[in-house]
């Protein structure tokens, strides 16, 4: 009944469409299992994507020829650009999105893949011969073989779900968990341990009073997370904001003796930035109230995401402290908030590859590792894809450094670091985030998928046109000067001192008050010149004049670091020879086993002097 593939990956979420793709559109045959063929890129809480350090992450899957960026541009109902009143590094894109829309069109875009096959099933086993991840087998005991397995079992292995005191199996809201496989990887020898997330209630928001609630609307012009030309919808709509009230919070409080958190029936961390609202109210009891973003699932349903009241209280806590929000009083609940624990594999036993050091050719992507957000788990599908692909068929393998994408620093810290609660990217995760933003993802990173494969020569050649023509305007305004007659009106408008001779527009621009538009203002020849050059161009341009130095110095950073990155150590070195280093270091070394010296430099408990060491070694 089934062929041998190249690849099968186990589960359908974020992590795994990503991963299917990736792996099919570089050639292999892949087949995807999933337990339910109806929840393909389930959007499993928030129906969003992007956000802070998040959105970059999407826009470099899209530059990487991935589909989250595309499909989220396909199905948003409201887009915003967070942060645009800091600098360009913080600048973060953010979609509400069509829940129903957002799913259908991943399963459209993964159908089209004529090599990605489809089976809907459970896998119980992975098949492992001579050492080597060879195949599944699933509940209905069918083995399928494959060179190469990747598991993105998102929050399904012996999942269980809470709301008060009841507890469920199940790794999702009416979808059982799945068991056996955690058990037989750690008869394998693998570490796992037990993490925690949770969802707020939906409710129905035509039992809502929006008039009492602070409108939310988009940005005026639509963005897009998708650097290729998919066609957007331009129509937002509205989100809302409101707040809960001392009221809200002594009505939880009458839960707290049947809260599966505060009895100890959860054992699991959950996500430290993403709390429930029992615990914001337990941790900052100083606050009177928190604020709740009432947010719609999408463009034809009434239901509504009541996003900041994350909640594992009992369902009839859950209603009765919902109507004491304000706009909330005649609230219908559709489904209460709940919390879910389930199994993940720290992620130092993976490679920089995402492939696992115990057994070749086993993949681990997503929540597996301990991660959080669809966008996290959606870079590592992609990683875990390319690698499963490079592996079986003798390719170089893709291994991200971390002054080259922010996926590069999620996996780092995974892999080197560790997590004992559930990780979320942030932009202070990236020591150079100046030069991650998300306005240069395509010119990053497509040059690399280019390389591999996963993107055609037209859209490399749209990426260096792109480059060409923002150092073009870049290197116009470094030659060019602007009267001092023309400028200095448009200077005093913004606050900014006035020039006393013609001056150049590069060093204009340079001051903080100025954008490129001042300078279009004050030269009717360079306005007209801009008129000729794509948004995203000028944009460049004008970053790139406004960091240069700041830039020249980051720059400098990083090729100083290079040199340690470069210094490969063989992965089967004995640390425990190097009686100098201390045993802290040598036992988190030989654990870890670094691929590079930068690698070891940031493993927690390894010093400088134990680095010092190394080199003396190695020199």
């Amino acid at each position: 009944m089934f062929k041998k593939y190249d690849v099968i990956v186990v589960g359908a979420g974020h992590a795994g469409c990503e991963a299917a793709a990736a792996a099919a559109n570089l050639g292999s045959s892949v087949l995807l299992i999933t337990m339910n063929m109806g929840t393909i890129a389930q959007m499993s809480c928030n129906p969003a994507m992007g956000g802070v350090a998040k959105g970059q992450i999407v826009r470099e899957i899209d530059a990487m020829g991935g589909f989250s960026g595309i499909i989220a541009d396909k199905t948003t109902i409201q887009f915003r650009m967070l942060n645009l009143s800091k600098g360009p590094a913080m600048w973060s894109p953010r979609s509400q999105n069509d829940r129903m829309r957002f799913a259908e069109e991943w399963r459209l875009q993964l159908e089209k893949l004529s090599n990605l096959d489809f089976w809907q099933d459970t896998v119980k086993e992975i098949i492992v011969k001579n050492g080597k991840a060879a195949g599944v087998v699933t509940s209905l005991g069918i083995e399928i073989e494959a060179t190469a397995v990747v598991l993105t079992n998102g929050t399904f292995l012996n999942g269980l779900i809470h709301i008060g005191d009841k507890k469920i199996g199940g790794g999702r809201t009416a979808e059982k968990a799945a068991t056996g496989l955690t058990e037989q990887l750690q008869h394998l020898g693998f570490e796992s341990g037990r993490m925690k997330t949770g969802t707020p209630p939906r409710v129905d928001g035509r039992s809502l009073n929006y008039n009492l609630m602070e409108e939310q609307w988009g940005d005026t012009k639509r963005g897009r997370f998708s650097f290729t030309e998919v066609p957007i919808n331009t129509e937002q709509r509205c989100c809302w904001i409101t707040y809960t009230n001392s009221d809200v919070h002594e009505t939880l409080k009458e839960g707290f003796d049947r809260s599966p958190m505060f009895t100890g029936r959860i054992k699991g961390l959950g996500p430290r930035y993403c709390p429930s609202i029992e615990d914001k109210i337990n941790r900052f009891a100083e606050r009177d109230r928190h604020q709740i973003f009432v947010e719609p699932e999408g463009w034809n349903t009434v239901e509504i995401y009541v996003n900041g009241f994350s909640t594992s209280l009992p369902e009839d806590i859950q209603y009765k402290a919902l109507r004491k929000i304000v706009g909330f009083e005649n609230v219908r609940m559709f489904r209460p908030g709940y919390a879910i624990e389930y199994d993940y594999f720290p992620p130092m036993q993976l490679d920089l590859t995402l492939e696992t050091k115990l057994i070749p050719h086993l993949f681990f992507a997503g929540q597996i590792n301990g991660t959080t957000g669809y966008e996290e788990a959606a870079s590592q599908g992609l990683l875990a894809g390319i690698n499963a692909h490079q592996r079986i068929h003798d390719l170089h393998e893709l291994i991200f450094k971390r002054s080259e994408s922010y996926i590069g620093v999620l996996i780092d810290d995974l892999v080197t670091k560790g997590t004992e609660e559930p990780y979320r990217m942030f932009t202070s995760r990236a020591e150079h985030r100046l030069l991650l933003r998300q306005d240069n993802a395509d010119e990053r990173l497509t040059p690399i998928a280019h390389k591999l494969g996963l993107v055609d020569d037209e859209r490399l050649e749209k990426v260096a046109t792109k480059v060409a023509q923002s150092e073009q305007l870049v290197d116009y305004m470094r030659k060019t000067s602007v009267s001092h007659q023309t400028m200095n009106p448009v200077l005093e408008q913004v606050g900014s001192s006035p020039i006393h001779q013609n001056t150049r527009m590069f060093h204009i621009l340079s001051r903080p008050q100025v954008s490129i538009q001042h300078l279009a203002k004050a030269d009717q020849a360079f306005s007209h010149m801009l008129d000729h050059y794509a948004e995203e161009v000028v944009e460049q341009a004008e970053i790139k004049v406004k960091y240069d130095s700041y830039f020249e110095k980051e720059n400098e950073i990083v090729n100083k670091m290079k040199h340690m990155e470069s210094r490969e150590i063989n992965p089967q070195f004995n640390y425990n020879q190097l009686v100098s280093l201390s045993k802290e270091a040598r036992e988190k070394l030989m654990k870890i086993k670094p691929r590079t010296l930068g690698q070891a430099s940031r493993i927690s408990g390894v010093s400088p002097s134990d680095i010092s060491v190394l080199m003396v070694h190695m020199s």
